[in-house]
C-alpha cells in the first residue's frame, strides 16, 4: 500500500511542476520527493507514531488543490475573520493563495508579507536563509519531507530589527471547497530580526463533512530579543485529515509564546519542535485538544534546552468524548550545556464516557546537573462533588457535565491574550456541549 501511495506523490509531484515551468523550488522539491520515496510514509512500528496510524492517508489517492474558482465558504470566511479583530489577513481556498480576499496595509517600512510563490520570485534570499536552516528542517519527519516536495503556496514573513507588527497576521485556510478530494501543502516562514515583535494566527477552517488532507509546516527563525506570539486554530471537517508541523529556532533572549487549539479533523497530528540555543531563550506551550464521536488527535512536542539559562512551561489538556482518542507525547530534553535550565511540563485529561480513550507520555531527559524541571500527567473524569454541588442547586445532569467540562477546557483559553480570539473559542467549545445556550448564560452573566 505504501509503494502505491508514494507513486501516486510521484505522479502529482510531476503534474505541478509541469504546471510551474521554470519555478525557483523545482530543484528543492525534486530532492525532498527522493527523499520521500526512499522513506514512505511512518507506521505504528515507528515509536514516533506508535498510536497514530497514518494508513488512511496513504491509501487515499489525493491529488494536488486545483486552481480554479470555489464556492460556498462565505459565511466560513466571515468567521474565520474573527469579528472585531484588526489584522493583517492572507486568504488561502483550498490551499491556493486568494488575493481577492487578502488585505493587508499600513505594514512597517522594510516588513515583508507575502504568499510563497510571489515571495520565491521576490525574496529568494529570504526564502533559501530560511528554508536552509538545518535545525529547521527536519528530516527524519516523512511529513515535513512531503511538504517540501509539493512547497508552492504558503506564507513569508519578515520583521527587520526593532520593528514591531502591531496588528495580528491572520492566515486562514479554506479547506473542502472542491468537488474531488484534494491535498494542500501550506509552507509558512516565518524570520524575525533583533527585537523584532510579531503574532501570527494559523486558523484552518473545513466545509462540513468533507474529505481532504491538509500537510502543514511552520519555521520560525527568531533572532535575539525576539518575540512571537503563534495561534494555530484547527476546526477542520471532522472527515478531514490534518498534518502540522511547527519547527521554532530561538536565539538569545527571544521568547514564544504557541496556543494550538485542535477542534476539527478525523486524524489529526500536530508536532511542535522548539531550539532554544541561546542564553534567555524561553517558550511557552499552551495546548487543547476535544475529540468527539471516532476523531483522533494527536499533539506531540519537543523542546531541547541546549544553552544555559533558558526557560520552558507547557500547558496540555484533552477533553475525550464518545469514542474519541487523544494522544499526548510531550519531551523536553536538557542537554549537558544547558545549566541553569527551568522546565516544567504539565498535560492533564478529562474522559467523559467509557469508550474515550487517552495514551500520554510526558518525558524529560536531563544532562546537566543544575536545572529545575517538572512534567506530570494526569486522566480523569468529572468530579463527583462538582457535579453533586451543581445538581444540588436544581442544574440537570447533562448541564452540569458541560459546566465543568467548560471549567477544564477554560484553563488553557484564558492564556491567550487577545480578547477576540478568546471569545471566539469560548464560543466554540461551548458550542460542542450539550445546552449550548444554557451554558453561555452561566458563563457570560
Amino acid at each position: 500500500m505504501s509503494d502505491t501511495a508514494v507513486k501516486h506523490y510521484i505522479e502529482e509531484l510531476h503534474r505541478l511542476q509541469e504546471s510551474l515551468p521554470g519555478d525557483k523550488l523545482s530543484l528543492i522539491r525534486e530532492a525532498a520527493m527522493g527523499q520521500f520515496q526512499a522513506r514512505g510514509f511512518p507506521t505504528t512500528r515507528q515509536e514516533n507514531w506508535k498510536y497514530t496510524d497514518v494508513k488512511p492517508i496513504a491509501r487515499s489517492a489525493f491529488g494536488i488543490a486545483e486552481a480554479k474558482p470555489a464556492t460556498g465558504y462565505e459565511k466560513q470566511l466571515e468567521h474565520a475573520r474573527l469579528s472585531g479583530l484588526d489584522s493583517h489577513e492572507l486568504v488561502f481556498i483550498n490551499g491556493r493563495f486568494s488575493v481577492e480576499h487578502s488585505r493587508s496595509q499600513d505594514l512597517p517600512q522594510g516588513v515583508v508579507l507575502e504568499d510563497m510563490s510571489s515571495a520565491v520570485n521576490n525574496h529568494s534570499m529570504l526564502v533559501d536563509s530560511v528554508m536552509s536552516n538545518t535545525t529547521l528542517n527536519d528530516q527524519s519527519n516523512p511529513f515535513n519531507i512531503l511538504n517540501t516536495a509539493f512547497i508552492h503556496d504558503g506564507v513569508l514573513i519578515h520583521v527587520p530589527d526593532d520593528c514591531s507588527i502591531d496588528k495580528p497576521i491572520n492566515l486562514i485556510y479554506l479547506s473542502g471547497y472542491s468537488d474531488n478530494e484534494f491535498s494542500a501543502h501550506p509552507r509558512n516562514l516565518i524570520f524575525l530580526g533583533s527585537g523584532a515583535r510579531l503574532t501570527v494566527i494559523e486558523n484552518y477552517v473545513g466545509a462540513k463533512d468533507r474529505q481532504y488532507f491538509i500537510n502543514t509546516v511552520t519555521d520560525a527563525v527568531l533572532s535575539s530579543n525576539a518575540a512571537l506570539t503563534h495561534y494555530k486554530l484547527q476546526q477542520e471537517s471532522v472527515e478531514s485529515y490534518h498534518i502540522g508541523n511547527l519547527n521554532i529556532y530561538q536565539d538569545r533572549d527571544s521568547q514564544v509564546n504557541s496556543h494550538s487549539i485542535s477542534l476539527g479533523g478525523a486524524l489529526v497530528r500536530n508536532d511542535i519542535k522548539v531550539q532554544l540555543d541561546a542564553e534567555g531563550a524561553g517558550v511557552l506551550l499552551n495546548g487543547l485538544y476535544m475529540a468527539n464521536g471516532k476523531q483522533h488527535i494527536d499533539n506531540h512536542t519537543l523542546i531541547n534546552h541546549l544553552q544555559q539559562h533558558t526557560t520552558s512551561e507547557e500547558h496540555y489538556r484533552g477533553v475525550l468524548n464518545d469514542r474519541g482518542r487523544g494522544v499526548f507525547n510531550g519531551k523536553v530534553v536538557v542537554h549537558k550545556d544547558a545549566q541553569k535550565t527551568d522546565a516544567a511540563q504539565s498535560n492533564a485529561n478529562l474522559l467523559l464516557s467509557d469508550q474515550a480513550e487517552i495514551d500520554t507520555k510526558p518525558e524529560l531527559e536531563i544532562y546537566a546537573d543544575d536545572v529545575k524541571c517538572s512534567h506530570g500527567s494526569t486522566v480523569g473524569q468529572l468530579d463527583k462533588d462538582m457535579m453533586f454541588y451543581l445538581r444540588s442547586r436544581a442544574i440537570d445532569e447533562a448541564t452540569a457535565k458541560s459546566i465543568l467540562t467548560y471549567a477544564f477546557a477554560e484553563e488553557v483559553i484564558k492564556r491567550i491574550e487577545i480578547e477576540q480570539i478568546r471569545h471566539y473559542l469560548e464560543y466554540q467549545v461551548i458550542g460542542r456541549l450539550p445546552d449550548a445556550e444554557l451554558i453561555k448564560e452561566f458563563t457570560h452573566e
